[in-house]
Order: structure tokens, then sequence, then C-alpha cells
């Protein structure tokens, strides 16, 4: 599965094979993903694709997760937020990287579940809280990185607060949930951010009490300019 990861992404621009992305590479292939999959999905935990875990909510498939973190070109001793915990998939990845990862899911169960998961793989760095993603958990901030796993029509103000100067910020965002783009926020030491996108990419909606609904209609965002010179994940 990883060299099939690492293939595709120099198949769609050579110039996305990072150290970043080796080190999330060596992550997810560290990892069981079996176990982080419905029992019934279990025979197809290592084919690249998403997977439904319940509640609407699905795993993503381990190359958008890769992209995702390596996106976040985390340093040594990072702090990492993950919005959208779902099965502890994500949040497993991260930790094998970060000092700590603090991971926020709006669904009770999954939250539970996830928790108890992460707990039983021998994970002590991360913290998982049932909670609205959106607010992100001002209590662990500032954080190097931010992952959501869920797609909206703009960035939340409170986890952009959140991220550090040089943090960086992975997130689906677009008009409407099937024109989203893989967006990597980047925040400047004066607090500027700037953005560039990873490709097309669809993901189940961020909910709660503050998210903006989609649009009805509307077309991808072409005005932002890529991360590399082409797009490395793409649904267009």
């Amino acid at each position: 599965m990883v060299k099939s990861i690492r293939e595709d992404v120099k198949a769609a621009d050579p110039d996305a094979d990072t150290p970043a992305l080796e080190k999330a590479l060596s992550a997810v292939g560290s990892l069981p993903r079996e176990r982080f999959v419905a029992r019934s999905g279990r025979g197809a935990a290592y084919v690249d694709l998403p997977q439904r875990i319940g509640y609407g909510q699905t795993i993503s498939d381990p190359y958008v997760v890769s992209i995702m973190t390596a996106a976040l070109e985390l340093p040594n001793g990072a702090n990492v937020l993950d919005v959208g915990t779902g099965s502890g998939y994500q949040a497993a990845v991260l930790a094998k990287i970060a000092r700590h990862v603090s991971s926020v899911e709006i669904v009770r169960p999954l939250a539970v579940s996830a928790a108890n998961r992460l707990r039983r793989l021998g994970f002590k760095n991360v913290d998982v809280r049932n909670g609205d993603g959106f607010l992100g958990w001002p209590a662990h901030a500032p954080f190097d990185g931010i992952v959501v796993a869920a797609g909206a029509t703009a960035v939340p103000l409170p986890l952009l607060d959140q991220l550090k100067p040089g943090g960086r910020l992975v997130m689906p965002i677009g008009a409407t949930d099937t024109s989203t783009q893989l967006l990597r926020f980047t925040k400047r030491a004066n607090g500027a951010i700037d953005r560039c996108s990873l490709g097309g990419a669809m993901f189940v909606p961020l909910t709660g009490g503050l998210v903006k609904p989609f649009a009805r209609f509307g077309l991808p965002d072409r005005s932002i300019p890529l991360c590399f010179s082409k797009a490395i994940v793409s649904i267009f």
C-alpha cells in the first residue's frame, strides 16, 4: 500500500515526494489499518479507498491521509490538532510523528470508541474529546499543525486563531460539497494567511453550531494557486 501511494504521488508530481511525505508514509505503513475500519471492511483495509464507519462518517483513504499529514510539514516535537476523529486513524498517523495530538469528534459514540481504540493500541500522546471541532481545543493550543477531515465553505476562525505562526492547517474548502479543494493554509509571523491547493477532494461536511451550509451550486475556485506544480489529489 505504501509503495503504491508513493508511486501515485510521484506520478502526480515528483516534487510532492518530500521528506515530510516519507515521514507520513512511514507512519501509515506502521499502523494496523484493519483495527480502524468496520469489521465488515477489514478485508479491504489496505485498499486505497475510504470506508464508512457509521453515523454518516468515513475513514479517509490512506492516500489522502498521507497527503494531509505530509502537507503539515510538522517540526520535531509538534503539537497537533485533529478535527473529526472518526475511528482515530488520522490521529494515530499524526501521533507517530508529533509529540502530542489533540483530537475532537462531534459524534459522541465515535469519540468514545476512538479513544478506547487508541488506548488499546498503546497511544499515550493522543487526547480525544467529544465536542464541536469548529471551536478547536483552545486549552491545548497553540498548534503547529491542524488537520480537518470534513469540508466547509470557509476555515473556522477559531482554528486559525489556534494555529502557531509558521503553522499549517489542511482542510477541504469549497462553495459546495462537490467543489471542495484540499487547501493548505500557512500562518505567517505577522498573522497573515497564505493558501494553496493540493487538488480536489470530497469529504463529509463539517458539522456544528457555527458551520455555514454549502451552496446548492458552485464551481471549484481555480484562482487558488497549487501547492505543487500539479494537483496531487483530484476528484474533478
